[in-house]
């Protein structure tokens, strides 16, 4: 095997590694906010050292990779998607641990049922889970129409955010007490929405390394 092709297969299993625990991240955190587990948050907390590690030796990788063997077509396609994948996967990342921070900074903070209910924040957490998880195997896979089909399903959690918005600024009209608790609950949702804008410019590098198209600021049909 020559010596590129070793270092695109040590490449390919550190950015699946890294995105494994990403996803890992991104479930556990949800699952904190919606069981006020303070102990889970805790451990979401903890581990964002290792995923910060995992970016800065994929990006050395692919700076070294490019330097020293200058890939053409499909191998420096890989190497330009990895690297921003990467990027990418770091600020999910960082979202999952803004999330688990809540719990972690205000540990009195408990949500309503029936807000949690109502504003689908369950459903939205499942679906972000879903399209990160759907990335993994559109890479692993080499599937470029499994990687397209997550914009379709990244308006889903739009659409989630718009109308939890508008859900809690009424809550919080009927019940001002709960004001604090309810602003907290719009940074969590927020931040759920970008885990999915994310997820979204992942599959636009996937479609670009496998199908050689640009979709960045194009229309996602």
């Amino acid at each position: 095997m020559r010596h590129l092709e070793q270092e695109l297969v040590t490449l390919r299993q550190d950015i699946i590694d890294m995105w494994k625990l990403v996803i890992s991240q991104v479930a556990n955190s949800g699952e904190a906010i919606l069981s006020f587990d303070k102990e889970l948050a805790t451990k979401v907390s903890m581990r964002e050292k290792k995923v910060d590690a995992y970016e800065l030796k994929i990006d050395s990788e692919c700076e070294n990779i490019i330097a020293l063997h200058q890939p053409v077509a499909v191998d420096l396609r890989f190497v330009l998607a990895v690297l921003k994948i990467n990027s990418n996967l770091e600020r999910i990342a960082d979202f999952a641990y803004g999330i688990s921070r809540v719990l972690i900074t205000y540990p009195s903070v408990i949500l309503d049922a029936e807000i949690i209910v109502d504003t689908k924040l369950n459903e939205m957490i499942g679906q972000v889970n879903k399209m990160l998880s759907q990335g993994l195997e559109a890479f692993e896979n080499e599937k470029s129409d499994m990687a397209t089909a997550i914009f379709s399903e990244d308006y889903i959690v739009d659409e989630i955010n718009v109308n939890a918005t508008r859900i809690i600024a009424d809550y919080i009209q009927k019940n001002p007490d709960r004001a604090f608790e309810c602003l907290h609950m719009i940074a969590a949702i927020r931040k759920l929405e970008r885990i999915g804008d994310h997820c979204s410019n992942i599959a636009e590098e996937i479609f670009f390394y496998l199908d050689a198209k640009v979709l960045k600021h194009s229309p996602k049909k």
